[in-house]
């Protein structure tokens, strides 16, 4: 894998990151009395490979607690 694979990744994961923490903060300032969040990130590929389509797609789930 070269350097701008890397560099792509980390960018992706970082936007991610500032998004996902905008969006959590946000949804329980609006929430006060919810306790703890239940989450789930999805992470899945939509490439279009056409007929040269790897075998097993790229996808995985994290599950997490937030808790107050």
């Amino acid at each position: 894998m070269d350097d701008n694979s890397r560099k792509d990744i980390r960018a992706l994961l970082k936007t991610f990151g500032v998004k996902a923490d905008e969006a959590i903060v946000g949804h329980l300032a609006k929430n006060p009395d919810v306790k703890q969040l239940n989450l789930k990130a999805t992470l899945e590929d939509l490439t279009d490979y056409g007929p040269g389509a790897p075998s097993e797609s790229l996808s995985f789930v994290v599950d997490g607690q937030i808790n107050r």
